[in-house]
């Protein structure tokens, strides 16, 4: 009888996010052969490639910082601060929640660095098109990328794409949105420059500008919006910008980002028109695409519920914790909050991390097992750092 051939990997990581590079950092310090695709040429998810320049649930809510993410985490902040940025804990004037302030080029850099350093093999440019399985296992992939297609084969998987794309072509069954098809508003922050530093930021006059502007995208946020200095530049960070998303077709994608870049232009002439320190303000970045909060969700082994949020439920099967409050934005623009409760933190356990009917296949970050309230809680970086590191340990035990 034929030795079983060796794969080329023992764990195979489908998206660079924050949850992808939890899970490979995750797998490689329990000493597997770690291979992490990435579509885009940079790792970083949304805070590189949406502006969405925070980490949001390392800590949690309270009067007080108390860290509820750490492991591969920290190493990314360690990374971090190594190029300049403090990663203190910034507590949201507008949410009162605490996050940690980013820059995106000290992001994409700090995490080739640590990823190298740990090493973990990485693709940049290069998709995850088909799967070849069993009825229990994954046992291949097929990569596209700037070379052709390639099959790759590992002994794990692991779904951090957000849109659970691997799951998706592997035949997980996925459901889209709520319970009724109903998926989370995108946004699009951007980033502005030559805002006068002396001038303080008038928030009652960036609202009293919307209430007066006349053009084709008016804001849904009636408070201004959430806004940070980005740090060591001097650039504002602005999030104003809600759109609803009706379904995951190309057409409704490629509306919402035309609307998302003719809405952050009007904004910036609005700025400058109408709200002291902005005269000279320009838009420095959209995008690369606008931020998405929901897509498809595929089947899990176990679904957190938001009963378990609510009640801080604590499980003696818990990998990883979730602190972060459940933020719906069911209504674009108007988002509502709703606390973890107990000690302000619930567990997540592995079960949520495992797909239903394959052995080989974890979910980090977007992708793993929740209903759609406990979602609106798990989907953010900080806690898919968490579920990544979980996943990918988990994934280089098989």
């Amino acid at each position: 009888m034929s030795a079983k051939p060796e794969s080329d990997y023992d764990v195979v990581v489908a998206g660079g996010g924050a949850g992808g590079v939890g899970a490979a950092l995750g797998a490689a310090k329990a000493g597997a052969r770690v291979l992490l695709v990435e579509k885009y040429g940079f790792l970083g998810g949304a805070a590189t490639n949406a502006q969405v320049l925070a980490y949001c649930g390392f800590f949690q809510q309270g009067p007080d910082p108390i860290k509820a993410v750490s492991g591969a985490a920290d190493l990314v902040l360690d990374e971090l601060r190594r190029l300049g940025l403090d990663c203190e804990p910034f507590s949201s004037p507008t949410t009162l929640n605490w996050i940690i302030l980013l820059e995106p080029e000290a992001v994409k850099l700090a995490l080739d660095r640590v990823l190298a350093k740990n090493g973990v093999d990485v693709l940049l440019h290069t998709r995850i098109a088909a799967a070849t399985r069993t009825a229990e296992r994954i046992q291949s992939v097929t990569l596209a990328g700037m070379d052709g297609r390639t099959r790759v084969s590992a002994e794990s998987f692991v779904d951090a794409t957000g849109d659970a794309n691997l799951s998706l072509v592997a035949g997980v069954p996925c459901r889209t949105g709520d319970l009724e098809g109903k998926l989370q508003a995108i946004s699009a922050p951007v980033r502005i420059g030559g805002r006068d530093p002396n001038v303080a930021i008038d928030r009652d006059a960036i609202k009293a500008a919307f209430k007066a502007y006349e053009g084709n995208w008016p804001s849904a946020r009636e408070d201004g919006g959430i806004y940070t200095e980005v740090p060591n530049t001097g650039e504002m960070w602005w999030m104003m910008f809600d759109h609803p998303l009706s379904d995951l077709s190309s057409d409704s994608f490629s509306r919402a980002e035309r609307a998302a870049r003719e809405a952050a232009h009007d904004y910036v002439q609005l700025l400058r028109s109408s709200v002291p320190g902005f005269e000279r303000a320009y838009l420095v970045q959209t995008g690369p695409q606008i931020g998405i909060r929901e897509s498809r969700h595929p089947a899990a082994r176990y679904e957190l519920t938001y009963e378990d949020l609510a009640t801080g439920r604590q499980r003696e099967d818990g990998v990883a914790k979730a602190a972060w409050p459940m933020e719906d934005h069911a209504i674009p623009g108007k988002p509502v909050y709703t606390s973890v409760g107990g000690e302000g933190w619930a567990s997540i356990p592995l079960d949520a991390l495992r797909a239903k009917g394959l052995d080989n296949l974890y979910f980090a970050g977007r992708t793993i097992g929740a209903d759609p309230r406990a979602y609106a809680s798990i989907r953010v970086m900080g806690t898919a750092f968490a579920t990544g590191d979980a996943a990918g340990q988990a994934a280089a035990k098989r």
